[in-house]
């Protein structure tokens, strides 16, 4: 499938409440730390105009290609980085980009990977059982299928897919082993689970939890949370579409946490962790697409926005020691900001 195509049928699920919730202003610095099709990094750049900037990242090469051409009027102000955003920091310093006003994780699947990409997201298309979403990654769909005992199989399904059938479907894989293709696969669920058809097919969940699996969705997305707090600069925006509740969880309990001042466990009658609020909650409701939206674009039904925004003043940031050490290898790294970059010259700590 052509880029343009590609291009052309990729939706930037719920566009206007990011755009809002990042509060995108001219000359303002953004990361999009999951290009997909590029949608969202179009509308950021539309806004921050003039003077705008923007770190995209993904994993995914083709998403980077992708992007890189919708986003030709901009591209003195871009810079496309094809790697995970589970190296977020070290690709802010490396590349000298940070603070910054806001970071966007639009986590999920984007069609790129599910419109025939020919690496197994989907069981709409026949294809190998590869589900990485970066080549460079060792470990198989069907590297896991086919080697994992039962008991394991049984685990990682109902973990990452909260799958209620997950051992009837451990069992009946290991039976029917080898499996090589996304069809046989979900024909196998299929019948381990000998039921009709709901609103989704019987497969999704076995899907996702191979995919979280495979891609190490939920470990990299508790650490790239944690390093985009030390990115933002006072009042920058921390924002994050989800799309499953295991996703979802992670997201709402890291914000919640960073908008408390002790974390201390019930029960402790003094407070003794010490921690420091660094995020305030914008929206404690979360935000999700308009009967409207999910008409248009059905994909966007299981969408959930929540956004926060940095608290820490410049004498919390530079006296937080996790800061301290993040800027020390900053300035020692040795790496600046290619020319194209030094023109912008941001300062927005403010006190």
């Amino acid at each position: 499938m052509s880029s343009n195509m590609l291009t052309s049928n990729h939706v930037p699920v719920l566009l206007q409440e990011t755009m809002r919730a990042l509060a995108v202003q001219p000359g303002g610095r953004y990361i999009d730390c999951t290009l997909g099709g590029g949608g969202h990094a179009l509308a950021v750049l539309e806004h921050s105009s003039p003077g705008g900037q923007l770190l995209g990242i993904d994993a995914d090469p083709r998403g980077i290609e992708i992007a890189r051409a919708k986003l030709e009027a901009y591209s003195s102000s871009i810079l496309l980085v094809n790697e995970n955003f589970t190296n977020l920091q070290a690709i802010c310093i490396k590349y000298d980009f940070f603070p910054v006003h806001g970071i966007l994780f639009d986590l999920g699947l984007s069609s790129i990977q599910l419109n025939g990409s020919g690496r197994g997201f989907s069981f709409q298309h026949d294809a190998p059982l590869d589900m990485r979403i970066s080549p460079s990654q060792q470990t198989t769909a069907a590297d896991i299928i086919n080697t994992s005992s039962e008991a394991e199989l049984a685990h990682l399904i109902r973990t990452y897919g909260e799958e209620g059938y997950s051992r009837q479907i451990a069992r009946r894989i290991v039976k029917e082993r080898p499996i090589r293709s996304t069809l046989h696969l979900a024909q196998i669920v299929e019948r381990a689970i000998s039921r009709k058809r709901g609103r989704i097919h019987p497969a999704t969940k076995t899907f996702q939890a191979l995919r979280i699996a495979v891609n190490q969705e939920l470990e990299n997305l508790e650490s790239a949370l944690k390093q985009a707090v030390s990115l933002l600069g006072f009042e920058g925006r921390l924002v994050v579409i989800s799309y499953h509740s295991l996703e979802d969880r992670i997201v709402k309990q890291f914000m919640q946490r960073e908008s408390r001042d002790c974390i201390c466990p019930s029960g402790i009658p003094v407070c003794v962790c010490g921690h420091k609020a660094r995020l305030r909650l914008i929206n404690k409701r979360v935000i999700v697409p308009s009967a409207s939206e999910i008409k248009l674009n059905p994909r966007s039904r299981s969408a959930k926005l929540r956004v926060a925004e940095c608290i820490t003043t410049r004498d919390d940031y530079y006296g937080n020691t996790e800061v301290q050490n993040f800027l020390a290898v900053a300035e020692t790294g040795a790496w600046r900001r290619p020319a194209l970059l030094k023109k912008l010259e941001l300062v927005f700590l403010a006190a």
